[in-house]
């Protein structure tokens, strides 16, 4: 079977994952000195988030060079020693591309400034004349807050989706496509693995820019405006793009991938973007986003199953991630609340206890289903969003842009704790922390879960060497009736249980457990809490 099919594939934020000289911000050669860490986790691979020069407008995805190293994160004979020393521990390299824009600071973007309207350095990206009464030339919003067009002193708007320092691609443009084909050319070159692409269903705009007056939220959704797609996200125009990168990957040995963020639904739409000549894998927003209910988790996963299966591909399973509150937290809001752009200290505060407990359950649930898995850092120490970030640390564009009515991302970017009496927790030889960590992270580090019967951390490293045993990634899953609010099937030789009622559930005469996300008395199953059983 192909190594992808059913890997585990763990992302790593760098700026908060490890730093080695102590100014406060993660860097290369800190990822060097733990991925033992991540070896001995049991995973299969690590993604790393942008790394490449850039003004950070947007924590780095606002990229100025995608052929080098931000000098905050260490050289290029960084990344590439990154990749050797991974290689030498059995972990694959995917690296972070972002083709829906660049940084203004980009060297395209910046000649586009110095040309004139209608010449090829602006075609590269998205210009247009203003409308008649000198307003923007659509009513588009960016992700971020407010509009989603910046005009230039010599009249012309140009588009970003995102921040104003990232300006949108032109992906009609021969000059743009040849470019990032000669971009994953360079990055095979030195080794990797494969590549995340950033906003891949964004890429091709609706040609005639049509107004959309809904909120610009990175998603396609059903039922809206007639049922027709916004017309800036998923256009049909991306798969011709990824076909013809599919076809540079398969010219390099090794199984080199590419995986799509792309907020798309209905999961047909979503499994378009998988086909086999086209991404290897696309990550299931629709699953993440999901209530906490036995009835919207099993339609979730029969939905994504059959899609995916439709196109031949593995289904791609994702619980927390860089953009996203922690499920630890998020699933200690009340269920069926829908999912916020981050917590505040003023908002209301999820239950740090019942979120831990169901993120457990949700992680041993997750990673017994077929397909691959993707893990983010931090998650398998039990990591909490940091909902009480001071407002004065945010570095977030969003909180900017939308005046603070959005709190944004910081509080799942938080670095990450090694040791617990350690300055920074471990994070770096320094107590210098780029955001803040909250006191938790103490109890939290790594250096108090390892070893420890029933840690956060040791229900990972269990779950994932039973994982690989017993091929669960690449089982077939068949559904098991028991009765209340339970998710019950069969994988591989293993009975997979979750309750989500209030009241125990009954596992099968001679059932017996092998892992559980939580205490387990006989044959009952407490209320939030998955087992992995086997039957006799």
């Amino acid at each position: 079977m192909k190594w992808w099919r059913d890997a585990v594939i763990y992302q790593v934020y760098p700026r908060s994952f490890a730093d080695s000289d102590g100014d406060g911000i993660g860097d290369l050669p800190g990822v060097v000195g733990r991925l033992d860490h991540l070896a001995a986790l049991g995973v299969d691979a690590v993604w790393l988030s942008p790394f490449y020069p850039s003004p950070q407008a947007d924590a780095g995805y606002d990229v100025a060079d995608y052929r080098d190293v931000d000098p905050i994160f260490g050289r290029l004979s960084d990344a590439d020693k990154l990749i050797t020393e991974a290689h030498a521990r059995g972990l694959r390299v995917i690296v972070d591309l972002v083709p829906n824009h660049t940084s203004a600071q980009h060297v395209w973007f910046q000649a586009a400034l110095a040309a004139a309207p209608g010449s090829r350095e602006r075609d590269r990206y998205v210009f247009r004349d203003g409308k008649a009464d000198g307003g923007p030339p659509n009513s588009w919003q960016s992700v971020f807050g407010g509009p989603a067009w910046s005009q230039l002193p010599d009249g012309q708007w140009y588009l970003h989706l995102f921040d104003t320092g990232q300006p949108d691609l032109n992906w009609d443009n021969p000059e743009v496509r040849a470019e990032f084909e000669d971009i994953l050319r360079f990055w095979l070159d030195r080794g990797v693995d494969g590549f995340r692409v950033d906003v891949a269903h964004g890429l091709v705009k609706q040609a005639d820019l049509a107004d959309w007056h809904l909120p610009m939220i990175p998603l396609t959704t059903e039922g809206t405006e007639g049922g027709a797609r916004p017309p800036m996200w998923d256009q049909d125009g991306v798969h011709e793009i990824y076909r013809r990168w599919r076809k540079i990957l398969d010219s390099y040995p090794g199984e080199r991938i590419l995986v799509a963020e792309a907020w798309v639904q209905p999961a047909e739409r979503l499994a378009a973007y998988i086909r086999p000549d086209e991404m290897h894998q696309a990550f299931n927003f629709e699953y993440l986003e999901a209530a906490w209910t036995a009835a919207a988790q099993r339609s979730v996963i029969e939905r994504s199953l059959a899609a995916s299966a439709a196109v031949g591909a593995p289904t791609t399973w994702v619980l927390s991630n860089h953009d996203v509150i922690r499920h630890a937290s998020r699933l200690g809001l009340p269920v069926g609340t829908p999912r916020p752009n981050g917590i505040g200290a003023g908002d209301p505060q999820p239950d740090a206890g019942l979120g831990l407990r169901r993120a457990r359950a949700a992680t041993l649930l997750m990673l017994a289903l077929p397909g691959s898995a993707y893990l983010y850092q931090g998650e398998e120490l039990g990591l909490p969003e940091h909902t009480t970030l001071p407002d004065e640390s945010r570095q977030d564009p969003t909180w900017f842009r939308t005046n603070g009515a959005s709190v944004g991302r910081d509080g799942c970017r938080v670095p990450i704790p090694w040791e617990a009496d350690a300055p920074s927790y471990g994070f770096g030889p320094s107590d210098r922390s780029w955001l803040p960590q909250p006191p938790v992270f103490a109890e939290l580090a790594l250096d108090r879960q390892v070893g420890v019967p029933g840690s956060t951390y040791e229900l990972y490293v269990a779950a994932l060497r039973l994982r690989r045993e017993t091929g669960l990634g690449h089982g077939e899953l068949s559904w098991v009736d028991v009765p209340g609010e339970v998710v019950a099937f069969r994988t591989a030789d293993l009975l997979v249980l979750t309750n989500f009622g209030a009241t125990p559930a009954q596992l099968p005469e001679g059932a017996e457990v092998v892992l559980a996300s939580g205490p387990v008395a006989g044959r009952e199953v407490p209320t939030d809490v998955t087992v992995w059983a086997r039957l006799s």
